[in-house]
């Protein structure tokens, strides 16, 4: 997938959160989105990911030179993000069953094969609910990676994830990203390091107009 942005802004009543980008996130590409906290770097992945619409310009999604309806682009979307919730009353294996019935996994890929890509996949029956905040947030990401999405949007990857689980991180990209297109928002350095396209929210706050 790619994406366009042509003199994108959105803003909250008065206040612009981010406006007059104009930019290209190439297909394949691994790109990071930097700022510090509050700085509108979730507004723009929810605005990437079709969940929030822009207040200024035009934001294009394309697989190929295919532009892809916005009522469709969900299929070709995945998210892991803190403010993205699992089901605390399903067990992990639940969890994951659940998830492949709405978001079918990369080809050839079962759910145990994402079961045991975690390195607490003894505990498939146990409720979601009595897991620690690392293993949820690891949980997130596996089932973002894994699915079968030509963009892949990661927002604070590295929550709650202590350098063992950074480095179960950085493995699972480089194992599943591919060729799809990977977008990271973070102001830690460790979450964005494999990244080699950036762009920093700042340069789009403070202009005139």
């Amino acid at each position: 997938m790619t994406i366009r942005l042509e003199n994108a802004g959105k803003r909250y009543r008065m206040e612009w959160v981010f406006r007059r980008i104009d930019f290209t996130f190439e297909a394949a590409g691994r790109y990071a989105v930097l700022g510090p906290n509050g700085s509108g770097k979730s507004t723009l992945l929810k605005t990437l990911s079709g969940f929030l619409s822009l207040s200024r310009g035009k934001i294009l999604h394309l697989e190929g030179d295919r532009p892809i309806p916005r009522e469709s682009l969900y299929r070709s979307v995945s998210l892991a993000a803190p403010y993205v919730d699992l089901i605390e009353e399903f067990t992990l294996w639940e969890s994951i069953r659940f998830h492949e019935r709405f978001k079918p996994f990369l080809h050839g890929w079962t759910g145990t094969d994402v079961l045991n890509l975690l390195p607490f996949a003894q505990q498939k029956d146990k409720q979601v609910r009595y897991f620690s905040s690392g293993m949820k947030q690891r949980l997130k990401l596996a089932l973002a990676l894994c699915s079968d999405s030509s963009l892949i949007l990661l927002d604070e990857p590295g929550t709650n994830l202590d350098a063992q689980g950074q480095e179960w991180y950085h493995q699972l990209v480089d194992q599943l990203a591919g060729n799809r297109l990977l977008i990271v928002a973070s102001n830690v350095e460790a979450d964005v390091s494999f990244c080699d396209q950036r762009l920093n929210i700042l340069d789009y706050k403070r202009m005139n107009g």
